[in-house]
């Protein structure tokens, strides 16, 4: 990671940070979900920066960017996202995101395809009114506010023993990003959520969706579903992995990942 530049680009009245790892290659733009950074996709990264230029920004709210005191829907991130791909010049990225990074790109996808070569979902907060009203109603923003003030240390020692199979590495990262994370970036979990199944019949861009055999947030029955919906969505399904799939099996996620971007790439 040392070798990749760490930069700044003003946007939407904010400063979004991001990680790239440069080089005259395609570029692919990987989102992040809530509570992460770009860091957290050191991994894939470097799967990938032997082939592609890969931008791996912070949200606003995340890491290196601006936290402003409100400003957390998805249509703030997608015009975030819009913002830096214009700022930065990057000629018709692929977007790649997980979680929230997942339906901010698809966002972005449904009403900016001419900007873009690609999508690629990984296991996108795709969630129905119901469910959505659920996530908004528990106590998640309540433990987040309580992790804020736990040690570093401790969190990584918690973490490890919640996700024994994530590389320490990953988990360090992910405990790093989560103590930077304000609870105002919580907002994005108010509902309306963007109505997932008319998102994705707008996009016309070659699409791929990456789903884990035990994810409870996009299951293979609403992957068929969204393939039905829109042709151009290509489904993978990794083993072994759920929602923190990019964390529980990276490698295979590198793998589905970079043959998806070589076919683009041709």
């Amino acid at each position: 990671m040392t070798t990749w530049r760490s930069g700044v680009c003003e946007t939407n009245g904010i400063n979004v940070h991001y990680l790239r790892t440069g080089g005259a290659r395609h570029p692919v733009v990987l989102l992040h979900g809530l509570t992460g950074n770009g860091a957290c996709w050191t991994p894939l990264a470097r799967a990938l920066e032997g082939e592609f230029d890969v931008v791996m920004p912070d949200a606003r709210g995340h890491g290196g960017s601006s936290a402003p005191h409100h400003g957390y829907r998805y249509d703030d991130h997608a015009r975030d996202v819009e913002g830096l791909i214009r700022g930065l010049e990057l000629p018709r990225p692929v977007l790649l995101g997980h979680s929230m990074g997942g339906m901010t790109a698809a966002v972005v996808a449904s009403r900016w395809a001419g900007g873009l070569r690609g999508l690629i979902l990984v296991d996108p907060t795709f969630l129905s009114p119901e469910r959505q009203r659920e996530v908004h109603d528990s106590d998640v923003a309540e433990q987040h506010r309580r992790t804020l003030g736990m040690q570093k240390s401790d969190l990584v020692a918690q973490l490890r023993a919640r996700h024994p199979r994530r590389s320490p590495e990953l988990v360090e990262l992910l405990a790093e990003a989560r103590l930077k994370t304000p609870p105002d970036a919580f907002d994005v979990l108010t509902p309306p959520n963007p109505d997932y199944r008319a998102v994705m019949s707008a996009i016309d861009v070659p699409s791929l969706l990456v789903i884990g055999d035990s994810s409870p947030v996009v299951t293979l029955e609403m992957a068929t579903e969204l393939r039905r919906l829109n042709p151009r969505v290509r489904i993978a399904q990794v083993q072994d992995a759920g929602h923190g799939l990019p964390f529980e099996q990276p490698e295979r996620l590198g793998e589905v990942v970079a043959s998806f971007l070589r076919e683009l790439a041709q």
